[in-house]
């Protein structure tokens, strides 16, 4: 298998957000995918490309304590 780093670092970048957001718990790793994917028709290795997505979904589902989970993600990166 013949990754290229782009591709490497989506997959990284992917897993660090399904992995943070599991340890928060599974309901809220489902709410996030499912919102990403009602409203940017998106999943999660498509916040590599568009972090707005994913910061917004967040923001939209935690007010201000969405400032933590980002912080986490970074953190788990």
């Amino acid at each position: 298998m013949n990754l290229d780093k782009e591709q490497l670092r989506k997959a990284l970048v992917s897993l660090s957000v399904e992995r943070t957001l599991l340890k928060i718990g599974k309901p809220v790793y489902d709410k996030v995918v499912k919102q990403l994917s009602r409203e940017y028709d998106c999943y999660l290795p498509d916040c590599y490309e568009h972090p707005e997505y994913l910061n917004k979904v967040l923001k939209k589902i935690f007010g201000n304590s969405y400032i933590p989970i980002v912080e986490a993600i970074k953190n788990e990166l």
